[in-house]
């Protein structure tokens, strides 16, 4: 079967800002109250990091566990890796993760300052300078055979779909406008082009967005 790049429980503003511009260490998303985009995944009962039991379920619920489903490889942004700019001044960051990331995988850093490879538990971090297409092709060589999930942030997004080779995506959009930062899309029917969508609304005040290649 074919592999496919996946866009999964990714979260946007109803003005869709996924990030805010002054990323820090303090502040992750460059956002004051993050939390409020992606409060609906982290209240399920399949939330991937979650430590005490409960939870929701229901539609929120099986799409965050849809989430880890026949992948096999991640690809993300730098900036969703740590903060730094530039040429790298602290080897001793590892991600924001902790020792037991929650990607399971290898993932796949893309930057233009290489460093070498970290492994944190079961997960391994590259990091890699290469195009898209070609960052893709290493990370579906290592999935052996399973679907790559594109994490983010949202540059890394806009350039992959830039580049024609995002197959599938969830986006969950929260009811609140954030008004400045960085953008998804101005609206979502810009990708009714390439894609067919389905937009279904949760109880938990989130509407998702699924997108799938025509």
């Amino acid at each position: 079967m074919t592999q496919l790049l996946r866009v999964q429980n990714f979260n946007v503003s109803a003005d869709g800002i996924a990030a805010g511009e002054d990323q820090s260490l303090e502040r992750p998303f460059g956002l004051d109250h993050a939390e409020r985009l992606f409060s609906w995944a982290g209240a399920t009962a399949s939330w991937p990091m979650r430590t005490d039991p409960g939870g929701s379920r229901g539609l929120d619920d099986y799409l965050t566990r849809d989430y880890a489903r026949n992948i096999g490889a991640e690809i993300m942004g730098r900036n969703k890796f740590g903060p730094q700019r530039g040429p790298w001044q602290d080897h001793e960051w590892q991600g924001w993760w902790g020792e037991r990331p929650p990607f399971r995988t290898p993932v796949f850093v893309l930057t233009h300052h290489e460093r070498p490879s970290i492994t944190l538990s079961d997960t391994t971090f590259h990091f890699v300078d290469g195009d898209p297409a070609t960052v893709l092709a290493r990370a579906k060589e290592a999935a052996a055979g399973k679907d790559v999930r594109l994490g983010g942030g949202v540059t890394t997004i806009r350039e992959f779909l830039d580049a024609d080779l995002v197959d599938t995506m969830h986006v969950a959009v929260s009811p609140l406008e954030l008004g400045s930062g960085l953008k998804l899309w101005e609206s979502p029917d810009e990708l009714r082009d390439r894609f067919h969508l389905d937009v279904v609304p949760s109880r938990s005040g989130v509407t998702h967005h699924l997108f799938w290649r025509r």
